[in-house]
């Protein structure tokens, strides 16, 4: 936990004399900085947060309780800890100090040792939960190196000689997710391409993820249609599903002696094919309910030729619902044009023209969901 003395306490006072005080009563035992007004104080956090703001309330231009409301308003200070030092002595004021985010509130005149006991209190509190929150993030990042180690990582060695490419990317929205894929050389001639999103975020996803992945990876070795993979991962997961969770999925197999491919879906919206001489389109419907619902899920396969050329693209709805400053979706309609400006690309380059779209559509807004995409291209002459 951090040594309190390497605390930081921005005072904001309009009053020489009551800047003067304080700092000769906390300059022995913490970092001081002063601001003489609100936007100073504003520009002074935004430059270097501190650990604890003093703030006076009563100041020309911005009055302390609109730079506590702006304080609170953003990510990077609304845990801040905010105490009020104002003449202001009226319940409504203390009130209204409370209600825009204040701490604690004291009234001038003050005594100097309550001061500094307010003070140590706020500031241990504030070392706490900072220890607390750290020791969190290292839990998380542990938590996201595991899940992403869950995932396949080496895909040419899946497709090795199977006149397949493949490529897949996952962006978690928070530090883990429950977005997923898998591809599996099942056999020498079949290969198991699969998508899915998981309901919620974060780690109960992330852990449902984690079941999910299990499981679809030992039935996909061993059964050819995907939709018996497919009802036979939904009936596993309904049994060990306390939470009630499910995922959406898409599953692909790849039969290379027959040069086709199986289709089935669970919950999941369409995929999109890139066809050589043809725009781009969405395909393959799911015929079933997410899996993890209900014991009977009613999923049914379709199988189609694989053409020379042909690129499946497979994405999670962090890509579909990506969303701008102005709240507006990525779309279907706006992925199928960023696909026919990378036709005839490889599954990499595909996947990436994908992603870059998307990054430009939204323009630096907040990601809102997990954003994964898979792209498989059927190459013979790379075979």
């Amino acid at each position: 936990m951090k040594d309190l003395s390497e605390s930081r306490i921005l005072i904001v006072d309009d009053t020489k004399t009551n800047i003067d005080i304080l700092v000769q009563a906390l300059r022995d035992e913490y970092k001081l900085s002063v601001a003489v007004d609100g936007a100073a104080a504003l520009r002074s956090v935004e430059k270097s947060p501190p650990d604890l703001v003093l703030l006076d309330i009563v100041m020309p231009g911005i009055d302390g309780y609109e730079v506590c409301r702006q304080l609170r308003a953003q990510d990077s200070t609304r845990e801040l800890p905010i105490m009020f030092l104002s003449s202001l002595e009226d319940v409504k004021d203390k009130t209204r100090g409370f209600e825009v985010g204040g701490n604690d509130y004291l009234t001038k005149p003050f005594e100097i040792l309550e001061v500094k006991a307010r003070v140590r209190s706020l500031l241990k509190a504030k070392a706490y939960a900072d220890a607390v929150r750290e020791a969190m993030a290292r839990d998380l990042l542990i938590a996201r190196e595991i899940q992403m180690g869950i995932l396949p990582t080496d895909l040419t060695a899946a497709t090795r000689h199977s006149a397949l490419d493949v490529h897949a990317i996952i962006e978690p929205a928070q530090k883990v997710g429950g977005d997923l894929y898998e591809v599996l050389r099942a056999s020498d001639d079949r290969l198991v391409v699969a998508l899915g999103d998981v309901s919620g975020k974060g780690i109960p996803a992330a852990l449902f993820m984690a079941i999910t992945v299990t499981v679809l990876r030992t039935l996909a070795r061993y059964i050819v249609d995907p939709a018996e993979i497919l009802r036979r991962l939904n009936d596993e997961l309904v049994e060990r599903n306390p939470r009630g969770m499910f995922v959406t999925m898409q599953c692909l197999v790849f039969d290379m002696a027959e040069c086709r491919v199986s289709f089935a879906g669970a919950g999941h919206h369409q995929l999109a094919i890139v066809s050589p001489g043809r725009p781009p389109r969405l395909a393959c419907l799911s015929s079933g309910r997410p899996a993890g619902m209900m014991a009977f899920n009613p999923i049914e396969s379709e199988t189609f030729p694989l053409e020379p050329g042909e690129t499946f693209v497979l994405f999670s709805d962090g890509v579909s619902e990506a969303m701008n400053a102005a709240e507006d979706f990525y779309g279907e309609e706006r992925l199928l044009m960023a696909l026919s400006a990378s036709a005839e690309t490889s599954a990499a380059d595909t996947v990436a023209a994908v992603l870059a779209d998307v990054r430009a559509f939204v323009a630096g807004a907040k990601q809102s969901d997990d954003i994964t995409i898979l792209a498989v291209r059927h190459a013979p002459g790379n075979a």
